[in-house]
């Protein structure tokens, strides 16, 4: 996924160097804020799901509640130091540290407008992979198995219980980097609750083929999370890789989730997320309340716009159709 990206998404590399170069810089104040004392435990929402699932609205919609702290445009620059970052989010977008609107213009509205998973404006919610690379052995979203044993699962608590000690509020955001290994998360992530987001296979299928289109350019190029069964998806078709990608992936998710505590888990379908959000927000506030941590009455928007709608041309509907109604067949 890190080569032959089409223009619009190639690296800004020396936006990467100077990121790494304060990085360095900021370690050792991240150690004396990691050491200061909490206020409390606060829980933690991980948004799950196969790319192109919904989890990116998911996250915007969490994000505009006001309830939730979260990682930021703004706070990605800092992913190595993410406890002085939120500091100095506050400092420079909290009203309440507003002096003459010197800093007017920094604190702009979430638009639930997105491209890729990638939003824009400085509080709009970010995917946070250079953080979690910190922690677990794999640069990919993919199974960790044996590998789970080398998460650096303390500092990651850590680093977790330190934002949203600064934010004063429970945290949020995506976890698709631990979706195939729920069990292991969820012990070594005792308060983190799980927000599953579940899209038509067709519709995510189709979503993922055109995504491919779209940051390569050749719809032929893997994009996004890996399943298991990836090596062996990676000997078909373009429609059978995306369409195993899908199915194989929500098998895992719901597996793997067979094994969390009710109280920890939220599944919710793309299309009730769109139509129904105050509904998944009371069921969110129920497992949060479970937790020690109620949420307040929810205030957002009444429905969202859905993506589920026929986009690609009818042979590769048909295409995909049928390479989904094989691996949803009993023997498959």
């Amino acid at each position: 996924m890190e080569r032959n990206r089409s223009a619009p998404y190639a690296r800004n590399l020396g936006l990467e160097n100077l990121l790494r170069e304060l990085s360095d810089l900021l370690a050792p104040a991240e150690k004396l804020a990691l050491a200061r004392p909490r206020k409390r435990t606060w829980p933690v929402v991980l948004v799950i799901g196969p790319p192109r699932s919904g989890t990116t609205l998911a996250m915007q919609w969490l994000a505009a509640s006001g309830a939730f702290g979260y990682p930021t445009n703004l706070l990605s620059r800092f992913y190595a130091a993410p406890a002085i970052g939120a500091r100095v989010q506050e400092l420079l977008t909290n009203p309440s540290y507003a002096f003459r609107d010197e800093l007017a213009g920094l604190a702009q509205e979430i638009d639930f407008r997105s491209d890729l998973g990638k939003t824009r404006g400085p509080l709009a919610p970010h995917e946070f992979w250079h953080f979690w690379r910190r922690f677990l052995p794999t640069v990919d979203i993919e199974p960790l198995g044996e590998r789970v044993k080398e998460v650096k699962a303390a500092e990651l608590n850590a680093e977790l219980s330190a934002m949203a000690d600064v934010f004063g509020k429970p945290l949020a955001l995506k976890g698709l980097m631990l979706m195939y290994d729920l069990p292991a998360a969820a012990e070594f992530l005792p308060d983190a609750v799980f927000l599953h987001l579940e899209r038509d296979p067709l519709f995510n299928a189709q979503s993922l083929l055109e995504a491919r289109e779209r940051f390569f350019g050749d719809r032929a190029k893997w994009y996004s999370a890996r399943p298991p069964e990836a090596a062996e998806l990676e000997c078909g078709s373009p429609f059978e890789q995306v369409a195993g990608q899908v199915l194989f992936t929500q098998r895992h998710i719901a597996e793997g989730l067979r094994a969390v505590e009710p109280t920890r888990k939220l599944s919710v379908s793309y299309s009730r997320m769109c139509t129904e959000p105050a509904s998944v927000w009371e069921d969110l506030r129920e497992r949060l309340a479970a937790r020690g941590c109620p949420l307040p009455r929810y205030d957002g928007p009444r429905n969202f716009e859905t993506a589920d709608a026929p986009r690609l041309a009818s042979g590769d509907l048909d295409a995909l159709r049928a390479a989904l109604a094989v691996l949803q067949a009993p023997s498959a």
